[in-house]
Protein backbone atom coordinates (compact mmCIF):
# COMPACT_ATOMS: atom_id res chain seq x y z
CA UNK A 1 0.00 0.00 0.00
CA UNK A 2 1.06 3.67 -0.71
CA UNK A 3 -0.08 6.73 0.15
CA UNK A 4 0.22 9.46 -2.64
CA UNK A 5 0.06 13.55 -1.85
CA UNK A 6 0.86 16.09 -4.54
CA UNK A 7 2.06 19.71 -3.96
CA UNK A 8 3.00 22.76 -6.28
CA UNK A 9 0.14 23.22 -8.15
CA UNK A 10 -0.90 27.28 -9.06
CA UNK A 11 -1.54 29.86 -11.37
CA UNK A 12 1.03 30.64 -14.00
CA UNK A 13 1.09 33.10 -16.70
CA UNK A 14 2.27 31.42 -20.38
CA UNK A 15 5.75 30.56 -20.55
CA UNK A 16 6.02 30.57 -16.59
CA UNK A 17 7.32 27.45 -15.11
CA UNK A 18 5.92 25.42 -12.10
CA UNK A 19 7.10 22.24 -10.64
CA UNK A 20 4.96 19.58 -8.90
CA UNK A 21 5.89 17.33 -6.08
CA UNK A 22 3.93 13.70 -5.02
CA UNK A 23 5.34 12.12 -1.80
CA UNK A 24 5.02 8.66 -1.04
CA UNK A 25 4.28 7.13 1.89
CA UNK A 26 5.97 3.50 2.34
CA UNK A 27 9.60 1.41 2.66
CA UNK A 28 9.55 0.10 -0.85
CA UNK A 29 9.48 3.25 -3.25
CA UNK A 30 11.68 2.52 -5.39
CA UNK A 31 9.60 -0.57 -6.37
CA UNK A 32 6.82 1.21 -7.67
CA UNK A 33 6.65 2.58 -11.47
CA UNK A 34 5.54 6.51 -11.09
CA UNK A 35 3.60 8.94 -13.63
CA UNK A 36 1.99 12.00 -13.71
CA UNK A 37 -1.52 11.69 -15.35
CA UNK A 38 -4.01 15.21 -16.15
CA UNK A 39 -7.38 15.90 -16.19
CA UNK A 40 -8.86 18.78 -17.58
CA UNK A 41 -12.85 19.82 -17.43
CA UNK A 42 -14.64 17.90 -19.38
CA UNK A 43 -11.82 15.74 -20.87
CA UNK A 44 -10.72 12.71 -20.04
CA UNK A 45 -7.24 12.19 -17.92
CA UNK A 46 -4.15 11.81 -19.99
CA UNK A 47 -1.02 10.75 -19.62
CA UNK A 48 2.17 13.49 -18.85
CA UNK A 49 4.99 11.21 -18.05
CA UNK A 50 6.40 8.27 -16.48
CA UNK A 51 9.58 7.14 -15.00
CA UNK A 52 11.01 3.69 -13.59
CA UNK A 53 11.90 2.63 -10.52
CA UNK A 54 15.38 3.20 -9.82
CA UNK A 55 14.87 6.35 -12.36
CA UNK A 56 17.29 5.58 -15.17
CA UNK A 57 14.16 5.50 -17.44
CA UNK A 58 11.57 8.33 -18.55
CA UNK A 59 8.80 8.48 -20.72
CA UNK A 60 6.60 11.72 -21.84
CA UNK A 61 3.79 12.42 -23.66
CA UNK A 62 4.18 14.16 -27.19
CA UNK A 63 2.72 17.06 -26.20
CA UNK A 64 4.98 18.22 -23.49
CA UNK A 65 8.07 16.59 -24.67
CA UNK A 66 11.02 18.69 -24.18
CA UNK A 67 9.00 20.65 -22.01
CA UNK A 68 8.65 18.78 -18.76
CA UNK A 69 10.93 16.47 -16.84
CA UNK A 70 9.89 13.74 -14.52
CA UNK A 71 12.68 13.25 -11.79
CA UNK A 72 12.00 10.97 -8.54
CA UNK A 73 14.43 10.97 -5.33
CA UNK A 74 14.31 7.68 -3.78
CA UNK A 75 15.82 8.61 -0.49
CA UNK A 76 12.88 11.14 -0.17
CA UNK A 77 10.35 8.72 -1.87
CA UNK A 78 8.98 11.79 -3.88
CA UNK A 79 8.36 12.20 -7.49
CA UNK A 80 8.25 15.10 -9.37
CA UNK A 81 7.37 17.36 -12.45
CA UNK A 82 8.90 20.19 -13.79
CA UNK A 83 7.40 22.00 -15.97
CA UNK A 84 8.53 24.63 -18.24
CA UNK A 85 7.55 26.84 -21.20
CA UNK A 86 3.63 26.19 -19.88
CA UNK A 87 0.49 26.90 -22.55
CA UNK A 88 -2.95 27.25 -21.47
CA UNK A 89 -3.24 23.85 -22.77
CA UNK A 90 -1.47 22.59 -19.97
CA UNK A 91 -4.42 24.22 -17.30
CA UNK A 92 -6.01 20.78 -15.45
CA UNK A 93 -5.99 18.64 -12.22
CA UNK A 94 -2.29 16.85 -12.31
CA UNK A 95 -2.24 13.64 -10.50
CA UNK A 96 0.28 11.48 -9.25
CA UNK A 97 0.19 7.39 -9.48
CA UNK A 98 2.07 4.53 -9.25
CA UNK A 99 2.08 0.91 -10.36
CA UNK A 100 4.46 -2.02 -8.68
CA UNK A 101 3.87 -3.89 -12.10
CA UNK A 102 5.88 -1.74 -15.50
CA UNK A 103 5.92 1.62 -16.82
CA UNK A 104 2.53 2.35 -18.88
CA UNK A 105 0.93 5.47 -20.37
CA UNK A 106 -2.87 3.79 -19.24
CA UNK A 107 -4.31 4.94 -16.22
CA UNK A 108 -6.04 1.39 -15.32
CA UNK A 109 -3.23 0.04 -14.95
CA UNK A 110 -1.88 2.34 -11.83
CA UNK A 111 -3.36 0.99 -8.45
CA UNK A 112 -2.69 4.26 -6.43
CA UNK A 113 -3.76 7.94 -6.86
CA UNK A 114 -2.79 10.86 -5.68
CA UNK A 115 -5.29 13.60 -4.56
CA UNK A 116 -4.54 16.18 -7.35
CA UNK A 117 -3.22 19.43 -7.41
CA UNK A 118 -4.70 22.00 -10.04
CA UNK A 119 -2.42 24.07 -12.49
CA UNK A 120 -4.29 27.03 -14.08
CA UNK A 121 -2.11 28.58 -16.96
CA UNK A 122 -3.19 32.04 -17.97
CA UNK A 123 -2.76 33.50 -21.59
Amino acid sequence: QVQLVESGGGLVQAGGSLRLSCAASGRTFGNYRMAWFRQAPGKEREFVAAISGSGVSTYYADSVKGRFTISRDNAKTTVYLQMNSLKPEDTAVYYCAANRAVVTTTPENYSYWGQGTQVTVSS
